[in-house]
């Protein structure tokens, strides 16, 4: 796994248009992830991934998710996972503020990487990792102790987009109406955004990082594929550079050029900002000149990274507006997260 996965990437209520709570009728204990409510779909459930095939004959009731972000999806149908990757942030129970209602007095039991002892410990019914990077012996070994679901061969690691993601945890976990209906409510909910701003149809976006390291995500990445819902699309000297299945690339500063684009959005996460304003080269970006930069602070940058349903809502909330005054094409207005990151000084 690659540092910028573990070290990329507040408080705050959600101000989503719509609710992804479960409904009372659902009667889930969240200490212990069980159901209590009716059986939403029909099994058993086959699905197939880049390992294989795997069979769930019953609804599990005892999740186990090794994806970054995975609780998010299960908490947005009602679930709660028995044990869930703590990726970064450092919330109890690695719930971050858009998913704090959500969760309630859930306690699902944390880890940092995949243990077998820790995982078997908690006697799953399935272990979910669509976006964890699993390799194929995790994934054999993992399998010795419960059915075990991976990402789907047609996408590397870390590039399921997310409406995929949400839908397949659904269905996991017999919820596949309600993923759908969560997801259908947030796709209208970009398609509006893109359909209010179409000066941004085809605009060219970079979303670029400075934590431990320097680098900009391919097109493959959930970050850019979310600007590109909202008509955004990622410069193809981005995609060229690198390995061609990797979701990032590192760059040197000598290579900055390739993020001067209509719209740089940084990715701060719990780094310094201080790391890309005191970047030289930088200003010789005619987007840094122009005003043209969005700096996602830490709550926005993990609203952004994490891309679920629980937090794309927050994440629209805040990046919107930031883009609207980075693109108006004034260089006298002020991106204000830019201004607080330093950026402008």
């Amino acid at each position: 796994m690659s540092a910028s996965r573990r070290e990329l990437e507040g408080s705050a209520t959600i101000d989503g248009e719509f609710d992804v709570i479960a409904s009372p009728n659902d009667r889930i204990d969240r200490r212990t992830g069980k159901h209590g409510g009716a059986i939403a779909q029909e099994f058993p459930q086959v699905f197939e991934h880049r390992f294989g095939s795997t069979t769930l004959q019953t609804r599990p009731e005892r999740v186990v998710t090794l994806t970054f972000s995975g609780q998010d999806h299960y908490l947005a149908v009602g679930v709660t996972p028995v044990g869930t990757r703590d990726w970064y942030g450092d919330f109890p129970f690695a719930a971050w503020p858009w998913a704090q209602d959500a969760l309630g007095d859930g306690q699902p039991v944390l880890f940092k990487d995949i243990s077998y002892e820790q995982i078997a410990a908690l006697e799953p019914d399935v272990i979910e990792g669509l976006g964890s990077g699993m390799t194929e012996e995790q994934y054999a070994e993992l399998s010795k102790i419960a059915p075990t679901i991976a990402a789907e061969a047609q996408y590397t690691d870390y590039s399921t987009p997310w409406a995929v993601r949400a839908r397949t945890i659904g269905r996991i976990v017999g919820e596949a109406d309600k993923a759908d209906a969560i997801v259908s409510a947030l796709e209208q909910r970009f398609a509006d955004v893109a359909a209010s701003h179409p000066d941004w149809a085809g605009m060219e976006a970079a979303v670029a990082f400075n934590v431990t390291e320097f680098g900009v995500y391919h097109s493959i990445d959930t970050r850019a594929q979310i600007l590109g819902q909202l008509g955004f699309k990622t410069p193809a000297a981005i995609d060229a550079a690198g390995e061609p299945d990797a979701f990032w690339v590192p760059l040197s500063e000598e290579q900055m050029a390739l993020l001067d684009t209509d719209l740089v959005v940084w990715i701060v996460g719990a780094g310094d900002p201080a790391r890309i304003a005191g970047m030289p080269m930088r200003d010789h970006l005619e987007a840094a000149r122009q005003g043209r930069e969005v700096v996602a602070d830490f709550p926005l940058s993990g609203a952004f990274s994490f891309a679920t349903p629980l937090s794309l809502n927050y994440m629209l909330d805040r990046l919107v507006p930031l883009i609207e005054v980075a693109v108006d094409g004034d260089p006298a207005t002020v991106v204000e997260t830019s201004r607080e990151a330093g950026l402008l000084d």
